[in-house]
């Protein structure tokens, strides 16, 4: 395809092309044709880099101006119209011109390209375009090419038709060749490219380059463009490849993993005597690799890029010039660029813990490790490791299809087995020394109540019962723990609990307590009590009475421990209404039975008119009927009795004479 357009290519025999080739054109107009000639028919041949390839040049302007004294010359005569008259030419990049012609821009698209537009006179002129070329190597056989296109859209009364001509510098015919009638396009405009081989005779380096009409001009007829006139060296067949077996043409490596690579190539068949070298392209530049001259050739380059390589070949004594030489196919060599792998791990660890590993970031992932450990994620995890997994473990990370494979060390170490030793009791007050074994190193935790909380025989004193907790370390800092519980036997502590009160004939609950590891009690006496060993029991004492509380060890930490608690009995009291202070020995006083039982009790006896006659706290002297040393009269009075326990009586009494 060239420009998405199909391309067929004919090779006429015998340097002439022949009546049916330009036949077979006309059928295949409305694609793009190659026609080329050729001395040998058939046989593969090569071409080398242009010795001559004239694209007119590009701009931004729609004309370019007159052709350059380098690019050629004319007998037409220059014109910057859009659209030339008989015998006139123009080198623009678009043919903006009447509806008779096609629009059409070069023939390679180049935005702003230009080609040269020939309107033929209306009698055939001696040529239309002519140039000299120069250094070429003789007995060399060259190819010369050009792309001609039919400008009109409709009738031709005079298509084009031209003859290429290869002349010495004298004016002698090297070669000429015939493009017989460029057929008229119907659907649109199309570029052909008419290409012959020659060979220069003996003594000859210089020669002309010359297209001539053989049609005449008019209207319409004989309207043409040219673009990309090629001139190039042409031989025998060269082939390369990155393999001997196979036409490999193109690989593709890794940077810092690539592998030398041999490239070969064919002998070339048809040079008396071949000669060989090998080109790589830098730059955009072709460029002769010093003492690469035969054919093979190893490269291994390492830096990420792109390489291109191709063999020339040409006589030996015309190896040394670009213009005698033809080349082979493009060898290309991709070199990836390869990221840089890392690998890391929470390394060293212990047995027991969690291996985290690392990588650094690409776009696929394979690691590999010990006991057929494998894992496509990148940061893969291995709990609880064992020391059976420690090792190398390998990660190949992928980047641009560049794999790298970085690698890191594992070392798991054994746990230390922790002792703490035995649990052990002790009384409060007195201590015990702990032992623990198992590492190098020991930490106790809590530090409450120890001597050292870093070495591994401290002296625990504690004042309640401790979980000690004991962490031990070996000397790759590995750690275990375990623990020992100290219990604290606590001596006996009694509490009887608050005195009590009660009213003659109720009863009371005691409210006993202890404290201290595995004790017994009970209570004395054991007089008006319903249980005595029980912490409760409900006490009906008549009178006042003390109860003891006794709370004895059974493990042997500390001595008996007691405490009392007072019950104060309050007897019943009774108030007489009336009473005879007359000094007969009888009934003189107001005698309130149990009264004096009640120390703190207050009694207020008033008279009628709201006065205090008598005031008591206790009752230890009964009132006997006087009033600041005077009788008082014979009348009721009113009294106030307040207990002082929440009981309080109020009422009359008379006092009789």
């Amino acid at each position: 395809m060239i420009n998405n357009t199909p391309v067929f290519i004919i090779d006429c025999c015998l340097g002439v092309c022949t009546e049916m080739c330009r036949r077979f054109f006309y059928v295949i107009a409305l694609s793009t044709l190659i026609i080329t000639c050729s001395p040998q028919s058939g046989n593969a041949q090569s071409l080398g880099d242009p010795v001559v390839h004239i694209t007119f040049g590009a701009g931004t302007s729609t004309h370019a101006g007159a052709l350059p004294a380098d690019s050629g010359s004319t007998s037409y005569t220059y014109t910057s119209a859009d659209f030339p008259g008989d015998g006139s030419y123009t080198i623009e990049s678009t043919t903006n011109s009447p509806g008779i012609w096609w629009t059409t821009t070069d023939h390679t698209g180049n935005t702003g390209g230009y080609m040269m537009v020939v309107n033929a006179s209306v009698s055939k002129t001696d040529y239309f375009y002519k140039r000299e070329v120069e250094g070429l190597c003789n007995g060399t056989t060259y190819q010369f090419s050009a792309w001609i296109g039919n400008l009109l859209k409709s009738r031709d009364i005079s298509p084009p038709n031209i003859t290429f001509s290869i002349e010495t510098t004298g004016g002698t015919v090297i070669q000429s060749y015939n493009t017989g009638d460029v057929a008229l396009q119907t659907s649109g405009f199309k570029w052909v490219q008419y290409a012959f081989n020659f060979t220069l005779p003996a003594g000859v380096s210089n020669v002309v380059i010359k297209m001539s009409n053989n049609s005449n001009g008019g209207a319409p007829a004989n309207d043409l463009a040219l673009d990309d006139i090629t001139f190039s060296p042409y031989g025998p067949s060269m082939v390369a490849s990155f393999s001997s077996s196979s036409a490999t043409t193109s690989v593709t490596e890794c940077a810092r993993q690539t592998q030398p690579y041999t490239l070969t190539a064919l002998p070339a068949s048809g040079y008396t005597s071949p000669a060989y070298q090998w080109q790589i392209n830098t730059g955009g530049v072709w460029v002769d690799i010093t003492g690469a001259t035969t054919l093979s050739y190893t490269v291994n380059p390492t830096t990420a890029g792109t390489y291109q390589y191709r063999i020339a070949s040409a006589e030996t004594a015309n190896i040394g010039s670009a213009s005698c030489r033809v080349v082979s196919n493009l060898l290309t060599l991709t070199v990836n660029t390869a990221g840089t792998a890392i690998a890391g791990a929470n390394t060293p660890l212990c047995s027991g813990n969690t291996l985290n590993l690392t990588a650094s970031s690409g776009t696929s992932y394979s690691w590999t490790g010990p006991n057929g450990f494998t894992s496509t994620l990148q940061n893969p995890t291995i709990p609880n490791i064992t020391t059976a997994a420690a090792g190398n473990y390998a990660v190949t990370v992928t980047n641009a299809s560049c794999p790298v494979t970085a690698t890191v060390t594992v070392n798991v170490y054994a746990q230390p087995v922790a002792k703490a030793g035995n649990d052990v009791n002790i009384c409060e007050g007195d201590n015990t020394t702990l032992n623990a074994s198992g590492g190098t190193s020991y930490s106790w935790s809590p530090t409450t109540g120890l001597s050292d909380p870093n070495i591994a025989n401290p002296l625990a004193s504690p004042t309640d019962t401790t979980a000690y907790v004991v962490t031990v370390s070996n000397s790759n800092a590995c750690t275990s723990t375990d623990t020992v519980i100290v219990n604290v036997l606590k001596k006996p502590v009694a509490n009887a609990g608050a005195d009590k009160e009660i009213a003659q004939g109720q009863g009371v609950t005691l409210n006993g307590s202890v404290k201290g590891s595995s004790v017994t009690y009970y209570w004395t006496p054991n007089t008006y009590l319903n249980n005595n060993t029980i912490l409760n029991p409900v006490a009906t004492p008549p009178e006042d009475i003390t109860y003891t509380l006794h709370v004895i060890p059974t493990l042997d930490c500390g001595t008996e421990a007691t405490d009392d608690v007072f019950v104060r009995v309050y007897k019943s009291i009774t108030i007489p209404n009336t009473f005879t202070p007359n000094n007969d020995g009888t009934n003189d006083t107001w005698n309130i039975t149990a009264l004096n039982s009640y120390p703190q009790s207050l009694t207020q006896v008033f008279d009628r008119y709201g006065g205090v006659v008598f005031k008591s706290i206790g009752y230890s002297i009964p009132w006997d009927g006087m009033y600041n040393n005077k009788q008082v009269p014979t009348g009721t009075y009113y009294y106030l009795i307040d207990l002082k326990n929440g009981k309080k009586f109020s009422g009359w009494v008379l006092v009789v004479r």
